[in-house]
C-alpha cells in the first residue's frame, strides 16, 4: 500500500514532457506588434499558459521541478513559422522525379517524407500545409506526428491534388500510353462536373484536411501546353462547392489570369503561384478575402538544378521554367501594393526542404517589408489554415510553438536561415 501511495504521489508531482518555462531575451508574441524584453513563457501541457515579465523559476511558475527550463535569454523568440505550400514526400524534380515516380515504393517515399518533415521543423516551421501526395504517405505521417510517435511539424494534408485529364496533376504525362492506367489509378483526375464531385469526395474519404486542384497548366507539367486555363467552369465550381459542402477549404494551383480569376470568382480560399495576376484578379481577391500564396522559392530549385545539370528538365518544361524565372515576383508586388492578404508558402519539394526561409528574402526583394513577410508566415498563414485560435501568435491558450533566433529578424533577415532552437507543442526539438 505504501508503495502504491508513493507511486501515486510521484505521478501527481512529475511534470508533463510538455511543461516548460522559456526565458526569452526578446519576444515577439505577435509579428504585428513590438517585442518585449526579458520575459518568460510558461507552458502547461503543450500550451501557453501565460507570458510573465522577467525570468521566473519553475517553482514561481507553479511547475514541477522536473519540467523543462529552456534558456533562450540571449535569443529573439518568435511564434512557430508556417509554410502553406509544401510537398514533403519528395525533393526531386525534372527527369529525376520522373524516374523516381517509377522506381520508388510508397515505403521509401514515407521515409523521405519523414526526413523532409524533420528538416522543415529544424528550419523553424512548426506547421505546414502539404499540397499533394500520390501515395498517402503524408496523411499517415500527419497522424503519426499528431499521435506523438515521431516528432515533426503539424501537417494539414490535401491528399492527392485534383486536375482534369492532361492537367497539371496528370501523373501519366510524359510516359508511354500503355502506362497511363497504371500511373493514374488514384482517382484524382476528373472530367465533367459529376466526375469532379466524385474526385473531391474520394480525397475527403481518404482523410484530406483540405482540397487542392489545378485550374491551369503547371511549370513542371511534362507537356508543352502552356499555363492558361485547362478546366471548365462547371468542373471548377463542382470541386469548390463540394469541398465547401464538407467544410474543407480549397487551394487552387493557378498561373494564368484566366484560371486565377475563375477560381476566385467561384470561392477559392487561396491561389497558389498566381503568376499572371491582372487587375480583375486583384479586385476579386479583395472582394472574396482569399489569400495569395506566391511560392517564389521555386526559382531557387530551378536555378540550382539547372546549374548542376542543364538537362535536368525536358525541353518543354525547361522553356516554362525560364519564363517563370523571368517573371517571378511581379505578381507579389502587385498583390502587396493592392492590399491582398498574403500567406507564406514555398512549394518546398520544387525547392529544397529545410531551405524554407529563403522565401523571406525573395518576398522582401519583391516589395514586402521583413515584418510583413513574417506576418505572412504567422498570423496570415494561421488565418488561411483556419487555425488562428491555435497557432500564429504566442498567447495564452495557444499551442506552444516557438522559434529561437540568434538575432532580430527585422534587422537581420538572414538569421531566419539558421534557426537556433525550436519548441513544438511545448516539447523541445530533438536533434
Amino acid at each position: 500500500m505504501k508503495a502504491l501511495i508513493a507511486s501515486m504521489v510521484l505521478v501527481a508531482t512529475t511534470a508533463s514532457a510538455q511543461d516548460a518555462v522559456i526565458h526569452a531575451g526578446r519576444l515577439y508574441s505577435r509579428m504585428d506588434a513590438a517585442p518585449t524584453e526579458r520575459v518568460s513563457v510558461v507552458v502547461d501541457n503543450g500550451r501557453v499558459r501565460e507570458v510573465e515579465a522577467g525570468f521566473v523559476t519553475l517553482a514561481e511558475a507553479g511547475l514541477a521541478e522536473d519540467a523543462q527550463l529552456i534558456d533562450w535569454s540571449d535569443k529573439t523568440v518568435l511564434p512557430g513559422l508556417i509554410d502553406c505550400h509544401v510537398h514533403l514526400s519528395s525533393d526531386r524534380a525534372g527527369v529525376e522525379a520522373q524516374l523516381n515516380q517509377l522506381t520508388l515504393s510508397p515505403p521509401a517515399k514515407a521515409f523521405d517524407a519523414l526526413v523532409n518533415a524533420q528538416k522543415t521543423l529544424r528550419a523553424g516551421f512548426t506547421t505546414v500545409r502539404n499540397l499533394g501526395d500520390a501515395d498517402g504517405v503524408t496523411l499517415a505521417l500527419r497522424d503519426a506526428i499528431a499521435a506523438g510517435k515521431v516528432q515533426g511539424p503539424r501537417i494539414l494534408d490535401a491528399g492527392m491534388s485534383i486536375s482534369a485529364t492532361t492537367g497539371h496533376m496528370d501523373a501519366a504525362l510524359g510516359f508511354r500510353d500503355d502506362l497511363r492506367s497504371a500511373l493514374n489509378d488514384n482517382g484524382n483526375l476528373c472530367d465533367g462536373a459529376d466526375d469532379c464531385r466524385r474526385a473531391v469526395r474520394l480525397q475527403i474519404a481518404r482523410g484530406a484536411d483540405l482540397i487542392k486542384f489545378a485550374t491551369t497548366g503547371g511549370v513542371n507539367s511534362r507537356i508543352g501546353l502552356g499555363l492558361g486555363a485547362q478546366m471548365f467552369e462547371d468542373e471548377a465550381r463542382a470541386i469548390i462547392e463540394t469541398a465547401h459542402l464538407y467544410g474543407k477549404k480549397v487551394a487552387v494551383h493557378a498561373h494564368g489570369h484566366d484560371g486565377i480569376n475563375l477560381a476566385l470568382k467561384l470561392g477559392a480560399d487561396s491561389i497558389e503561384h498566381g503568376t499572371l495576376l491582372n487587375d480583375a484578379g486583384l479586385k476579386l481577391f479583395k472582394q472574396s478575402g482569399a489569400y495569395y500564396v506566391p511560392t517564389l522559392s521555386t526559382i531557387n530549385g530551378y536555378l540550382e538544378r539547372l546549374a548542376a545539370d542543364p538537362d535536368a528538365y525536358s525541353p518543354a518544361v525547361k522553356k516554362k521554367i525560364e519564363w517563370r524565372i523571368s517573371i517571378t515576383g511581379q505578381a507579389l508586388k502587385r498583390a502587396h501594393d493592392a492590399g491582398v492578404k498574403i500567406a507564406f508558402g514555398t512549394d518546398a519539394g520544387v525547392s529544397l526542404h529545410g531551405r524554407n526561409a529563403d522565401e523571406f528574402e525573395l518576398m522582401v526583394k519583391h516589395g514586402m517589408s521583413a515584418q510583413e513577410a513574417l506576418i505572412a508566415a504567422t498570423i496570415h498563414a494561421a488565418g488561411l489554415l483556419g487555425l488562428g485560435d491555435e497557432i500564429g501568435t504566442i498567447e495564452a491558450g495557444k499551442s506552444a510553438d516557438l522559434v529561437a533566433l540568434d538575432n532580430d529578424p527585422l534587422s537581420d533577415l538572414a538569421t531566419l536561415k539558421t534557426v537556433a532552437d525550436v519548441v513544438i507543442r511545448g516539447e523541445r526539438m530533438r536533434r
